[in-house]
């Protein structure tokens, strides 16, 4: 069962034939904004690329060739853009990225780029310089992967570094941090401490806490860092979004936001440079299954979906796989589910029409992902559906057994993933896996010629949040330097047409918004992203060198390069 049409999607289609011009073209208002002057790509089959679009109240009322452009339709007061040669494409969305988190990563300690424990030391002895005595550090951007210590850091490190504060750094993924001595033991861990379900305490050869906490058992100790609160929350959150916005994103699907954040974000609809659908933490079920879904007036903001998790993250060894890591034989991963709870929740959803966009990396997470949901559709029959087509999400799909991949189209699940997670995982994935699993590791090609499409993203703050990396990466399959090996499946690769749909059209198809944003095409709102070339036909290496010049929502220009 193919969910959206695909045809196009393996190259380009010129326009033949001018789009049919409809008959409200004629003796109305003129546009209020005209972009040319440039490439312009539609990611719409029928017509793949056109050399004028006009916007009129927020809208596309023409998109094709500047020879075919009504009467009219450009007049005096037309505001007329010219790309001075940059391309434009429908806006980009990523599919799974945390606003508060975008913003919250400027006002911590940001340890991206940390390339040892020594570097680690260096920045958090810097950071806790002028902290009084009791004060609390927090960072988050590590990942040791590449350190040449070759382990995670330790409270010991953090110790060496700022004995005198509580110090917690989140690793990269948000599913594991390590904390020094002082951390742990305001947060009440040490020795005789029981790891929560969903969770682990790596300990040294004595027993002890080595500083390490995965997924649940992090909650004691980010207790400690306390959260943003009332306007300053709100400004937070302003400033991931225009974070995204100065990338060229112009939808964001905001992933595991608490419900009570869901009435200031609806407040903020007027501000955000960013339109935001919401993928609300399980405490949004209920009021979503009661209440319907929550949409402001200039539909900048839509929740309607939840988010839940059924295991952890590949690099802290808390994916739950079928078989133990290949360098961590005692260990499968960790379920964050149960599976009547998760069934529970399935079927309300059904009944109610709330989509379900569940993370699940591991090849067990994803195998029991794709068994529960199969499970929810026989105990909820079509009828007593909601909805025609649930589109439930699976966030990430990032180890999948080969045999499950068809399933995916079978039962209508949707993966999304995000593509620079497979260029930064392919180094220690090998190490994590063995030879085997990687054969349905980030396994786009298999998945799309299954029949799904792909809903792309980010997961920023875990990766930087760059719309020119995801696409890079989607369509090069290679690290930001160039590295790529066997191990890495160069064959998993999709083409640009694919990539330009897997941040445009499949992202609308994923939220239910295919018959208003996606493509450039009529009568569809008028979101577009401009980057200074070509990413369509220009070398891959040179994807990464392009600049954002404009980002457009409902054709007004909220952001624009000086």
């Amino acid at each position: 069962m193919r969910q959206f049409s695909l045809l196009a999607a393996f190259g380009l289609v010129a326009c033949s034939q001018p789009a049919p011009v409809e008959s409200t073209h004629t003796g109305i208002d003129a546009a209020d904004r005209v972009f040319s002057g440039g490439p312009i790509y539609t990611a719409d089959d029928d017509c793949e690329q056109v050399e004028l679009v006009a916007v009129r109240e927020g809208m596309i009322v023409f998109a094709g060739n500047e020879a075919d452009l009504p009467d009219g339709l450009i007049g005096e007061t037309t505001d007329r853009i010219d790309l001075e040669g940059a391309a434009m494409y429908p806006g980009f969305t990523d599919s799974h990225v945390h606003v508060l988190g975008l913003g919250a990563r400027e006002r911590l300690l940001n340890l991206e780029g940390t390339d040892s424990i020594e570097d680690l030391q260096a920045r958090v002895a810097e950071a806790a310089e002028d902290l009084p005595e009791g004060a609390v550090l927090q960072g988050r951007g590590w990942i040791e992967t590449h350190w040449p210590e070759d382990r995670f850091p330790n409270r010991l490190d953090l110790d060496a570094a700022a004995p005198d504060i509580a110090v917690f750094l989140v690793r990269a993924d948000g599913h594991a941090l390590v904390a020094n001595s002082r951390a742990l033991e305001r947060a009440g861990i040490n020795a005789e401490s029981v790891a929560p379900e969903g969770g682990d305490i790596l300990r040294d050869e004595d027993g002890e806490p080595t500083g390490m906490l995965i997924d649940t058992a992090m909650d004691p100790v980010t207790a400690l860092g306390g959260s943003f609160t009332g306007e300053d929350r709100a400004n937070v959150y302003l400033e991931g979004a225009w974070s995204a916005a100065r990338y060229g994103w112009t939808g964001g699907h905001d992933m595991s936001v608490p419900w009570a954040d869901v009435a200031m974000i609806h407040e903020l609809a007027e501000e955000l440079p960013l339109r935001v659908y919401i993928s609300a933490n399980p405490d949004g079920l209920a009021p979503l299954a009661q209440d319907g879904y929550v949409v402001s007036d200039n539909r900048r903001v839509i929740a309607r979906a939840v988010k839940l998790y059924m295991d952890g993250a590949l690099g802290s060894r808390g994916a739950a796989l079928l078989e133990p890591y290949s360098d961590d034989p005692g260990n499968s991963g960790l379920m964050l589910s149960q599976e009547d709870e998760t069934l529970s929740a399935m079927v309300t959803a059904l009944q109610n029409g709330v989509q379900l966009n569940i993370h699940a990396i591991g090849d067990r997470g994803n195998q029991l992902l794709l068994d529960w949901v199969e499970d929810a559709l026989t105990a909820v029959p079509a009828e007593a559906r909601a909805l025609p087509q649930h589109r439930w999400r699976d966030e990430h799909t990032q180890i999948v057994d080969p045999a499950d991949i068809p399933r995916f189209s079978e039962l209508g699940v949707i993966p999304s993933m995000q593509p620079s997670h497979a260029i930064g995982d392919l180094f220690f994935a090998p190490d994590r896996l063995g030879p085997d699993r990687l054969d349905g590791a980030y396994a786009w090609r298999n998945l799309i010629d299954s029949g799904v499409v792909i809903a792309g993203g980010s997961d920023a703050p875990v990766e930087r949040g760059d719309p020119r990396i995801e696409f890079y990466a989607a369509v090069a399959r290679r690290a930001l330097d160039g590295t790529q090996t066997g191990e890495w499946r160069p064959d998993q690769a999709v083409t640009r047409g694919e990539a330009l749909r897997m941040f445009t059209a499949w992202p609308a198809y994923a939220s239910f918004r295919e018959d208003e944003l996606g493509r450039i095409a009529e009568g569809l709102r008028a979101d577009f992203t401009v980057f200074s070339d070509d990413i369509m036909t220009i070398p891959e290496a040179e994807i990464l060198a392009v600049e954002p010049v404009m980002t457009v929502i409902d054709g007004e220009i909220v952001w624009q390069a000086e």
